[in-house]
């Protein structure tokens, strides 16, 4: 896991520009760093390094292939590259290190672009090609690692892992109106092109860019839907449980594929128990990696009962990570710095808890149980809008938009001609199934877009790094295929996952009940940090007010929330990450 950055064009002094873009995301890789200068100096390649496959000082980029044509950095882990690599090998390719990056390497320069249907893994990269003057980036399939750009001027494109790079390397850092309007109306992010930072865009999950003679061509090369189609599995259900099950041993086998401890995230669930079986089914029933999970001593949120019988007759030893109130203020202004766009509010903020922990340990990489919900249409609005209860657009923030109690937003605290910038989200209706349509918006547009984001600047935010097991597109692409009453059935969500999995589990264990929150987030921001609340409500109607926002209805619909009016702080939430943001956009 790493931290790419890159300058390419004429005109620039790029030496002192690439070391700020370096230095400025060591977090991603402080084990070491390095640059690449092409001879002519038109393109400038900058790395930071967090060792994990290949510790030794051959791992080390930018890095070439043995001609010097072609020169990598990468951001990521090839968890198939053993395979790819005796294949290679097959063909003629040879190696001087143990890294998935030599393999990267090798497999571009043999089968050119063609190389990334064959990866599994989660991967940002740029290839600068030496001969031909061209820059090749791509990213992974569901957008695990980030990938953004900009232009310093018309001749200058630079591109890095994190959006705060391309600032340090002078690219204007002024908030976007659009995404901001679009945000705080619909409650949509991370779902285009766009950012919040005006002239900076993210390479969407599954695309490739070229850089050539000062053009940049953008493309797809990977989408679920158009991988699924409408082609339905009607195999016996026997099949589909058969090949999902190896599907998900293999997964996660390949990814303990590391040279650092590898340790695991748990609470309550489902996704979390078949995590820990799958574990056990991988590397024998007296595994030990370490267990890791955020707690905020609340029990109305905390899922630790079920964790602590998930382990009771395992060896894991388990870590508890208290995130409490007290914290939060200083946490909230360092996560929304390594960010660089509004996070997931309080349950980041427990998050990172577990990061720093883990790293503190020695524990430097983590599975995660991200993906499943989407998978088998987990989340309960999906039920409710088979059967008419609710609308297919619903819970595209935290909850059901419709009642006054359950509003996750309130566009009518802002001012129309920053309102009418918005831009409502607007999917294709891909397939004929529904439940298909929606579980697609949420994995390529919604949910899983924002986790990811999220999960990766965490563990990022404490130089370790967080692997998701059933982020893998075989999954994905199997699970999706199936028929509604594979997913649902009964009432029961992810009915067929159940029937996969059930001997996974420990005997007796009982899962948690499902819940949007999992953090007492609503009661503090009225509570024990109402003061902190009020501060940065201030602080925006001050910058933003008769601006972008009414000040006036903001301090209306704080009151009522305060008076217990609302049970969802999402917009709360939203009024704080602009606050915060401002402590970025300032010179």
């Amino acid at each position: 896991m790493c931290g790419i950055s890159g300058i390419v064009g004429s005109g620039v002094d790029k030496s002192s520009i690439i070391q700020k873009m370096i230095a400025i995301q060591n977090h991603r890789g402080p084990d070491s760093s390095g640059d690449y200068h092409s001879p002519d100096d038109l393109v400038v390649l900058g790395h930071n390094r967090l060792s994990i496959i290949d510790l030794s000082a051959a791992g080390q980029q930018p890095m070439s292939d043995p001609t010097g044509r072609y020169w990598l950095i990468y951001n990521g882990e090839i968890y198939n590259y053993l395979e790819l690599r005796r294949e290679l090998t097959a063909l003629g390719e040879s190696f001087t290190t143990q890294t998935d990056s030599e393999v990267l390497l090798s497999a571009y320069r043999r089968w050119g672009e063609g190389c990334l249907d064959r990866l599994i893994g989660m991967f940002a990269f740029a290839i600068w090609d030496e001969r031909m003057q061209t820059l090749f980036t791509a990213r992974d399939r569901f957008g695990v690692k980030p990938f953004y750009y900009t232009w310093l001027s018309q001749d200058i494109f630079i591109f890095a892992s994190e959006i705060k790079a391309l600032h340090a390397a002078g690219a204007e850092c002024q908030p976007d109106p659009i995404t901001w309007s679009t945000y705080l109306t619909f409650g949509v992010y991370d779902h285009s092109e766009s950012t919040f930072w005006e002239g900076v865009s993210r390479l969407p999950a599954g695309h490739a860019l070229r850089w050539s003679d000062g053009e940049i061509q953008v493309w797809k090369w990977y989408d679920l839907a158009e991988r699924v189609a409408e082609g339905r599995d009607t195999r016996p259900i026997k099949d589909v449980k058969e090949e999902y099950r190896a599907l998900l041993e293999e997964s996660v086998k390949l990814r303990f594929r590391a040279d650092v401890p590898v340790g695991i995230n748990l609470s309550g669930g489902l996704d979390s128990s078949t995590l820990l079986g799958l574990v056990h089914a991988v590397q024998g029933a007296e595994s030990d990696v370490s267990a890791f999970t955020f707690i905020t001593g609340d029990a109305r949120y905390d899922e630790l009962p079920w964790v602590q019988q998930m382990l009771g007759r395992t060896r894991h030893p388990h870590h508890i990570c208290t995130l409490q109130s007290e914290e939060v203020p200083d946490l909230a202004a360092k996560v929304q710095y390594h960010q660089d766009e509004p996070f997931g509010g309080f349950p980041t903020l427990a998050y990172s808890k577990i990061f720093e922990r883990a790293r503190s340990l020695g524990v430097i990489v983590l599975l995660d149980g991200q993906g499943m919900d989407e998978q088998w249409a987990g989340y309960e609005y999906y039920g409710r809008a088979l059967n008419g209860s609710a609308e297919p657009t619903s819970n595209l923030v935290l909850g059901p938009v419709q009642g006054s109690q359950s509003r996750s937003v309130r566009p009518e605290c802002l001012l129309p001609d920053f309102r009418a910038l918005s831009v409502p989200l607007d999917t294709a209706q891909f397939f004929s199934d529904s439940l298909m349509n929606m579980q697609y918006r949420d994995t390529r547009y919604t949910k899983i877009p924002r986790a990811l984001r999220f999960n990766d600047r965490i563990s990022m935010m404490h130089s370790t790094e967080d692997r998701e097991p059933f982020l893998d597109h075989r999954l994905f692409e199997l699970a999706l295929s199936q028929e509604v009453d594979r997913k649902i059935r009964h009432g029961t969500h992810k009915w067929l996952l159940r029937e996969i999995t059930n001997d996974l589990l420990p005997n007796g264990v009982v899962e948690a009940p499902k819940r949007p929150l999992q953090t007492p987030q609503r009661e503090w921001l009225r509570g024990q940090l109402r003061d902190w609340t009020e501060g940065y409500l201030a602080a925006v109607s001050q910058n933003y007010g008769n601006l972008w926002i009414n000040p006036k209805k903001i301090q209306a619909e704080w009151q009522g929330y305060l008076r217990g009016e609302s049970d969802n702080s999402f917009y709360i939430w939203q009024w704080i990450s602009l606050g915060l943001s401002l402590e970025l956009s300032k010179p």
